[in-house]
């Protein structure tokens, strides 16, 4: 049990096992000065003159997480998810409250914090996974499964100061997953990287949620936050704004963020007057169906099977409006078809308040037997800025009766005859 409290208020153990992290009237004060010297004066004063201001980046919240849960925390920048993450992870102190957690904890924050950029990639491993616990003998156990995750082998033994920095992200990700936390707290690590790592990233974290872990999911992408966790907490300046399920918790976010029709009128009306979401956009709901049966593992025959993607998106009206692509990928080797409105000059309607849907059919789908998965991204304008996109939303399982090669069966026509 790692408990993080303060002297002034002794904690008891958390007896109740079901309990991964307990967190009651947790706060977190800091002392604002507006100039270097008037640290000093209030030194200086013993504290019987205040020359600061207090900044509150969390203040009283309560939750519990089950053992195996998975949170997923929202809010927007500076709302002290980041500050919360930390608490629980013992790197900051609370100004009040307490946290209890139970069992070995793993926090992908800041991905490669503990690597050394004179050293090896081989000598950071064995740094970075000794500083979060393991002993030698389990990071040699580990050693080529953190390799092989990473896919770096070839520059494993040059200094990590010549790597990439995509290069560095891959390492210090697959150090940090290996530990086998009961609990890990994820800060929107899943973007850094490139594509097929990120879903193997995914892949991974998704594994460990199978296997009973405990994680808490800190995320601007909602939709994910509404498909992998079990609940939701919503946090806005340091105070809790809702706790529930996914659903109800990004429902109510997303009209924070949006607003109702009379704050629209009220920032037209007032050009002085922004918009929470100003220059951004989201998926608000993705769904994937097979011959009308939607879900997220559909079964089909090469051929035979109508499949429509029904994507709905909130945005700010100010900007362009988005645009929505989609990827049929094989496995994370490779991506057998892709469409994009950008490029097919698809019009994208929307609503006054920037709200609009997208269906795209792709009738008798000719995907031969194998596994493919569904992904959609909305991007901006130009296409340069994913703002929002939906990993693997749909896997679809084709069986395919004869042994055949290939991945698609490409409409084509037969002529023959015969000759002298």
């Amino acid at each position: 049990m790692k408990q993080i409290e303060l002297p002034q208020e002794p904690v008891s153990a958390n007896t109740d096992t079901a309990v991964a992290i307990d967190v009651k009237h947790l706060s977190k004060c800091y002392q604002l000065y507006n100039q270097p010297h008037d640290r000093l004066k209030q030194f200086l004063w013993g504290g019987r003159r205040q020359y600061f201001r207090e900044f509150w980046a969390l203040k009283d919240v309560n939750f519990e997480v089950a053992k195996g849960e998975v949170l997923g925390i929202i809010g927007r920048n500076g709302a002290g998810k980041s500050t919360l993450l930390q608490l629980l992870c013992g790197t900051l102190t609370p100004s009040s409250g307490h946290v209890e957690v139970g069992g070995r904890i793993t926090a992908l924050l800041e991905l490669g914090a503990g690597f050394n950029p004179e050293f090896t990639g081989r000598e950071n491993v064995y740094l970075s996974a000794s500083i979060l616990g393991l002993s030698k003998q389990e990071i040699d156990e580990r050693f080529e499964e953190i390799v092989e995750f990473s896919g770096i082998r070839e520059f494993l033994d040059q200094p990590v100061k010549t790597y990439s920095s995509g290069m560095y992200v891959r390492l210090a990700f697959s150090v940090a997953t290996s530990v086998d936390p009961d609990i890990l707290i994820v800060d929107e690590a899943l973007s850094v990287g490139d594509g097929e790592f990120a879903r193997k990233s995914f892949d991974r974290i998704r594994s460990m949620k199978e296997a009973g872990k405990t994680i808490l999911f800190c995320s601007h992408s909602l939709y994910q936050v509404e498909a992998f966790c079990d609940r939701a907490l919503w946090l806005d300046h340091g105070q809790l704004m809702h706790f529930d399920e996914p659903q109800k918790v990004v429902q109510r976010y997303s009209k924070f963020l949006l607003g109702d029709a009379k704050t629209s009128a009220l920032i037209s009306a007032n050009p002085q007057a922004v918009s929470a979401t100003q220059g951004h956009a989201r998926l608000s709901h993705v769904a994937v169906s097979l011959d009308g049966a939607t879900g997220r593992e559909l079964k089909g025959r090469p051929g035979e099977n109508d499949l429509s993607i029904r994507v709905q998106f909130e945005s700010d009206p100010q900007l362009p409006a988005p645009t929505v692509g989609v990827t049929i990928n094989y496995g994370s080797l490779m991506t057998v078809a892709s469409v994009l409105s950008h490029s097919e000059n698809v019009p994208i309607k929307r609503s006054e308040f920037g709200k609009g849907e997208v269906i795209i059919d792709f009738p008798a789908l000719p995907l031969r037997k194998g596994e493919f998965h569904v992904t959609v991204y909305l991007c901006s304008e130009d296409t340069v800025l994913v703002y929002d996109s939906a990993q693997t939303v749909a896997t679809l399982h084709i069986e395919d009766p004869l042994p055949e090669p290939g991945l698609v069966k490409l409409a084509h026509c037969w002529h023959t005859r015969a000759i002298d």
